[in-house]
């Protein structure tokens, strides 16, 4: 916002105020031209679009016999959700492309509307993948080279993935990784507390969250992953138990 956009924005506000003195004042306080202000940093788009961007990645991991898996993630960036994953150890042009048609399919079904897609620079990614979001109105971005950062959100949850549940278990093959991952996935869906969405779920819960009744432990993976909630009390319980607390009487009497 330039010096006279400013003094307009002031005289609004019943303030009259010189471009000259407005000027002075940025300079005091060094703050630079609106150009360098407002230009679109990779954050900022990033915050900016987050409910139409999904974000993509390969890791790897090692089965019991020494075989080498790669798992690729579609996820979308506002909710934290994982949309889509599959596991190969083949991880060819031929398969990206694939993944990506099964991910169109998936994002129909949800009724996601995504407009860009994140991923690396490697040319797995580019080689059909890209041309198949394409034809769906979605814009393909390739991240800066070694730069982590510019895809944190799914570093960070690659590292969740290995620090609270592969890093625990041997893997045999491809169908256990999918097995397993599966489980993971829908914990981290609809279990899983979150910093970044404030301590909420990707996939929100849409009933209400019961306030009384036995608390109830559901656990995944043999016990690795632990999901807590409250079993809803029968009506009449719960009628009653009203009834206790605001007449002073029990049931039954």
């Amino acid at each position: 916002m330039g010096c006279v956009r400013i003094r307009g924005e002031l005289l609004k506000l019943g303030h009259r105020v010189s471009a000259t003195a407005i000027r002075k004042l940025l300079h005091k306080n060094r703050v630079g031209p609106a150009p360098l202000r407002s230009r679109l940093n990779w954050k900022t788009f990033l915050r900016a679009q987050a409910s139409a961007i999904l974000v993509s990645d390969f890791f790897s991991l090692d089965t019991l016999f020494l075989k080498r898996l790669y798992v690729l993630l579609y996820i979308e960036l506002e909710t934290r959700r994982l949309i889509w994953f599959a596991v190969t150890d083949n991880p060819d042009s031929a398969w990206v492309t694939q993944q990506a048609r099964n991910l169109v399919w998936e994002l129909d079904e949800h009724g996601v509307k995504a407009r860009f897609v994140i991923h690396g620079h490697d040319a797995k990614f580019g080689g059909g993948s890209d041309p198949v979001f394409q034809a769906e109105g979605m814009m393909a971005i390739k991240t800066p080279i070694a730069a982590p950062r510019a895809n944190a959100h799914l570093e960070r949850q690659i590292g969740s993935t290995r620090r609270e549940c592969l890093d625990w278990l041997l893997i045999i093959d491809r169908r256990h990784a999918e097995r397993v991952l599966t489980q993971w996935f829908e914990h981290y869906n609809r279990a899983r507390p979150h910093r970044g969405l404030g301590l909420g779920t990707p996939i929100a819960r849409s009933d209400p969250v019961v306030t009384v009744g036995p608390i109830v432990c559901r656990e995944r993976l043999g016990g690795l992953l632990r999901e807590y909630s409250r079993e809803a009390m029968p009506t009449a319980a719960r009628v009653c138990r009203g009834k206790g607390a605001v007449g002073g009487s029990g049931c039954g009497r």
